[in-house]
């Protein structure tokens, strides 16, 4: 059922809008400022979520839909994109906002746990959608994490990669070498930087 609103004898549908590529704090004022540049009310706005006020008068799903892919997001169309974005809030909250990541056979129990499927579905599901396997975009992630607690100069390289679940400080330099193109000394010196959350896909 259809929730309408009327504000100054204008009617307004109430819509929630499912963001995909909504990852970061700064995901929230960037949406928030666009989506009410296109005359949108904004009644709350959360990671991958926002609740408006829509006058379809003046503005369709459509121009809301432009709008979110220049910020590099989109509306969720279906079930499965659902899933494959629930499975990347997940992703970021277990690797950027937990204190420490565990083994991969507890990062896989977490994402089992979170979402209520087994891992092999969520990653079938991840890859047909995202174009990468959901170990390819953990590990992207992983990279990220690293790049900012070597910026924030608080750990040595071998208490990040404890961390971060490595095996030992040359795995971790190895594979930050792969992903990146440049070694953990060079990213010191200044090589490269920081992606934001929301381009790793």
């Amino acid at each position: 059922m259809t929730d309408i609103v009327y504000i100054n004898r204008i009617s307004y549908t109430r819509e929630t809008l499912h963001i995909k590529n909504m990852m970061c704090d700064c995901c929230l004022r960037v949406v928030k400022e666009d989506l009410g540049a296109l005359g949108l009310i904004i009644e709350s706005v959360v990671l991958g979520k926002a609740v408006v006020l829509i006058d379809t008068e003046r503005t369709s799903l459509r121009q809301v839909s432009e709008a979110l892919a220049k910020l590099g997001m989109g509306l969720i169309a279906g079930r499965e994109e659902m899933v494959v974005e629930q499975t990347k809030q997940a992703v970021v909250d277990l690797i950027h906002r937990m204190n420490n990541v565990n083994s991969i056979v507890q990062k896989s129990e977490y994402l089992v746990g979170k979402l209520g499927m087994s891992y092999q579905q969520l990653s079938r599901l991840f890859s047909k959608h995202e174009g990468m396997t959901l170990e390819k975009y953990i590990i992207l992630h992983k990279i990220e994490r690293i790049k900012e607690l070597i910026d924030q100069d608080e750990f040595t390289l071998s208490e990040i990669a404890w961390m971060m679940d490595y095996s030992s400080v040359q795995y971790l330099s190895s594979q930050f070498r792969k992903y990146t193109g440049y070694t953990v000394s060079d990213y010191k010196a200044g090589a490269g930087g920081r992606i934001s959350l929301h381009k790793l896909s």
